[in-house]
């Protein structure tokens, strides 16, 4: 922070916005005293409260009533949560047996975690599917179906993804396609299988010859679930902030934002961050969205980001301990399939 706070700043500050953020009941130097600490006279504490609000991490609604935490002070709170962040692996048990069924297709699999997060955190939580072109590819299954269509399964490490294309061939064509892309591409990531699959089947005609257009349509169903797919949105939580009243601007800000995928899509983004995050959205002096949100990371690969989202008064500690079991519980389980 660009302002160093004493030891007992520091704990003033963590004290009112704690207490703010359980009843939103402006923050005193008497209920700090009565909450946090009482060693402290109410007059010393008064001018802690003031040297705070000068420093810019409080702010005073009214003359003559008590003060509420800026973003500034949201941020240092939050900050500091994240040091010593405790988590209960029992809040959330169902996450190993999600992550044990590596047959569960992975769309499934980050669609689940978002529900499961909003059931524990009561907010809504979103996850962006933005790296399953980092995963490296174990077979590739074509299955015929009816109604001139098949089933593309492609299996990875982490679990498979799967995708419906047009498609009038037998099964012998669909044997030979598996096998062919099976061989071709194995070990090869999602990616370089479509940056480098349109170049090598235009140079291998006759090899492909019986199935070229399950091929073609393959390629074109893998770039449409890489680009349409992205999103998986869990709204459970919602009905929780439309009954809080003193939060009725930050969470029409949040309802607006789950119906803009686009804008939904760069807030959830992580940047190149390897751990949990806090960060508040549309920072102005009335109302703030915010976002906690971590990678999920499935064998060494950031397949998606996790996110939750809220009023910048939200129960930090919950959802910060949620995410972190999330993290790891896949942190755990990639070792154990590893035997490390």
């Amino acid at each position: 922070m660009k302002n160093e706070l004493s030891p007992r700043k520091h704990n003033v500050l963590l004290g009112a916005v704690e207490d703010y953020i359980k009843d939103a009941s402006p923050i005193t130097s008497g209920s700090v005293k009565e909450n946090h600490i009482q060693d402290i006279s109410t007059a010393t504490l008064r001018n802690e409260l003031n040297a705070l609000e000068a420093m810019g991490y409080l702010k005073q609604l009214h003359t003559s009533g008590g003060r509420v935490p800026t973003t500034m002070g949201y941020r240092y709170y939050v900050n500091e949560l994240l040091k010593e962040i405790n988590f209960d692996e029992e809040a959330l048990s169902e996450v190993k047996k999600l992550l044990e069924n590596r047959t569960t297709s992975l769309t499934e699999i980050v669609s689940e975690l978002a529900k499961l997060i909003s059931k524990v955190v009561n907010y809504p939580t979103v996850v962006l599917a933005n790296g399953y072109d980092k995963l490296e590819i174990e077979s590739v299954k074509v299955f015929p179906l009816v109604d001139k269509q098949a089933l593309t399964l492609i299996q990875t490490e982490s679990g498979y993804i799967t995708n419906t294309i047009k498609s009038s061939a037998d099964m012998k064509s669909c044997e030979d396609a598996s096998k062919y892309l099976t061989k071709k591409y194995k070990g090869k990531t999602i990616r370089e299988m479509l940056d480098t699959i349109e170049q090598q089947t235009n140079e291998m005609v006759s090899e492909i010859e019986g199935f070229r257009l399950i091929v073609d349509n393959l390629i074109e169903g893998m770039r449409q679930v890489l680009e349409s797919q992205k999103l998986s949105i869990s709204r459970d939580g919602s009905s929780k902030m439309l009954t809080d009243n003193t939060q009725v601007e930050e969470t029409k800000k949040v309802l607006k934002l789950l119906d803009n995928e686009k804008e939904l899509e760069r807030t959830i983004e992580l940047d190149g961050e390897s751990d949990l995050t806090i960060s508040l959205v549309e920072e102005d002096e009335k109302s703030s969205i915010a976002v906690v949100k971590a990678p999920i990371v499935i064998d060494g690969k950031a397949v998606a980001t996790i996110g939750v989202l809220g009023p910048q008064r939200m129960n930090y500690a919950n959802i910060a301990s949620a995410l972190k079991v999330v993290m790891e519980q896949l942190s755990s389980f990639n070792k154990e399939e590893k035997g490390e």
